[in-house]
């Protein structure tokens, strides 16, 4: 068994980029992700909250 667990977040951020026919890729400044400690093709979820 694995558990999963988040260790950063980036808030209120602004989608820049998206490829809308190209499912599972995202495009994150690497100044966003440095600042986040997000390393490059870490697991990340996206999440709308209305």
């Amino acid at each position: 068994m694995t558990r999963e667990m988040f260790k950063s977040k980036i808030h209120r951020a602004i989608v820049t980029m998206a490829e809308l026919y190209y499912e599972g890729s995202i495009t994150i400044d690497k100044d966003l992700l440095d600042a986040a400690e997000i390393l490059q093709y870490e697991k990340v979820q996206v999440v709308n909250v209305n």
